[in-house]
């Protein structure tokens, strides 16, 4: 199979096309023909040295596909050979053939084209996960979302929204406002320019919102317990970069407010099948209606994975970046 590689940490420039030998599925394991896979910032972080891949988990970038099942696995009854999906990796998404769990999978809805697929595993159960079962978002809430058109959180910005809560998202500059207004947020706050809490607070009468999905990390700790509302829940879902910040401990017993932190990738098995299974019951009927789709900022041959790197390194991305194959 043809794959991205890289012999050691570095710049994009040590990313190199070659080939590897055909992976084999194993027990409960489909085999993908991968149609095209995601670019994350956990691929960037890998390949400059990083972020390891988990144990047992391919060396090979990218933790998102889609693709069409070529072979099944021993005891694979749920899934046939020809069906399209979309996968959750923990590695191996940069190659033409991917292995999979069964539990990972989800259908390819028929008027979704299976590329553009490619885009949602990723984002959809890393939201879902976050501000759905742990935060438990409901119909008539608002999520304040920082990041409101990365990978993420467009995504959040459309569940949110087909959920029936209010959203307001965080961006950085017209272009990436105007994107974050046409995805349907409630309330756009240029963070280069306003204060999020002072309009988030505007916004709510002074009670806050009831879930902060927060891709800043330390930086941002304080002034998200700010603007939460008694009750609210905080999802932390990446560390950003500067020093740890303290956790005010009266001001969030004050509030009743609880915090989460979590990754995706390193998950247990079961665990990410749990995910998925969710996924599928609650996320995906409305990306089978519509109102959640993939938001795609460019889709690039496996040939240019360092320009995909390089793009999505410069923070000027709305969506995500996909390699197809």
């Amino acid at each position: 199979m043809r794959a991205i590689t890289f012999s050691q940490p570095g710049d994009v420039d040590v990313l190199t096309l070659g080939e590897l030998p055909d992976p084999v599925p194993g027990a409960g394991e489909v085999l993908v023909e991968v149609a095209a896979a995601g670019v994350n910032n956990a691929d960037l972080q890998q390949r400059q040295g990083n972020y390891p891949p988990p144990p047992g988990a391919s060396d090979v970038l990218g933790l998102e596909v889609s693709g069409t099942i070529r072979s099944l696995g021993e005891g694979v009854t749920d899934w046939s050979v020809g069906d399209r999906v979309c996968a959750l990796l923990s590695g191996g998404g940069y190659a033409s053939l991917a292995v999979v769990p069964e539990a990972q999978l989800l259908p390819v809805p028929d008027d979704l084209d299976l590329v553009s697929a490619a885009a949602l595993p990723e984002a959809a159960c890393t939201v879902y996960s976050n501000i759905g079962m742990l935060a438990g978002l409901r119909p008539g809430q608002t999520l304040l979302v920082h990041g409101g058109t990365g990978g993420m959180g467009s995504h959040a910005v459309l569940w949110a929204k087909a959920l029936g809560a209010r959203v307001i998202a965080t961006s950085g500059g017209d272009r990436k406002v105007r994107a974050s207004r046409e995805l349907g947020a409630d309330l756009v706050v240029d963070h280069r320019e306003e204060d999020f809490v002072e309009r988030a607070l505007a916004f709510t009468d002074g009670v806050g919102v009831d879930v902060v999905l927060d891709v800043v990390g330390p930086a941002y700790l304080h002034r998200n317990l700010e603007v939460l509302a008694p009750n609210g829940h905080l999802a932390i879902i990446a560390a950003g970069a500067g020093p740890d910040a303290t956790l005010p401990i009266g001001q969030l017993m004050r509030k009743r407010a609880t915090v989460s932190g979590t990754t995706l990738r390193a998950r247990p098995a079961a665990e990410k099948a749990e995910i998925v299974a969710a996924v599928r019951r609650d996320v995906w009927p409305f990306v089978v209606d519509g109102r959640v789709r993939p938001v795609i900022d460019a889709v690039l041959p496996i040939t240019e994975a360092a320009e995909a790197h390089r793009r999505l390194a410069s923070g000027d991305v709305v969506g995500k970046l996909l390699l197809a194959l």
